[in-house]
């Protein structure tokens, strides 16, 4: 038996796109921190994947690295034109609770809050 039918089986396309088997975690959440260099202990540590499912998925990627890389930039355009999309809906909302004054009983926790706050950025 070869290694392709395990890998098969250990990487299946879910609603989700690519996934590691087993979990909810896609190759799109690991390529993160493959693109950023960390080591697979610690990715693997990081989404408590076992030592299969952690190889399986490196495997996956480095075999089908140009059909992953697309995909993944994909859902990285995605990603950031939802975040966008919420950051303009919610913007009114957040200006509005930023202006409302603290609750009653919290005025010196804000206080504290802010000297704080200050006090780190005089440092700066």
């Amino acid at each position: 038996m070869t290694s392709a039918p395990k890998e098969q089986a250990a990487i299946i396309r879910t609603e989700r796109g690519l996934t590691i088997a087993g979990t909810r975690i896609t190759l799109y959440d690991v390529m993160d921190y493959v693109t950023a260099q960390y080591p697979p202990k610690f990715i693997q540590g990081l989404f408590e994947l076992t030592e299969q499912q952690i190889n399986a998925a490196l495997a996956y990627i480095e075999t089908h690295r140009s059909e992953v890389e697309v995909e993944y930039q994909q859902v990285l355009k995605e990603s950031e034109e939802l975040r966008q999309y919420y950051e303009e809906q919610n913007r009114e909302l957040i200006t509005r609770i930023a202006a409302q004054p603290p609750k009653p009983g919290t005025e010196a926790a804000w206080e504290k809050l802010r000297a704080t706050k200050a006090k780190r950025m005089s440092r700066a």
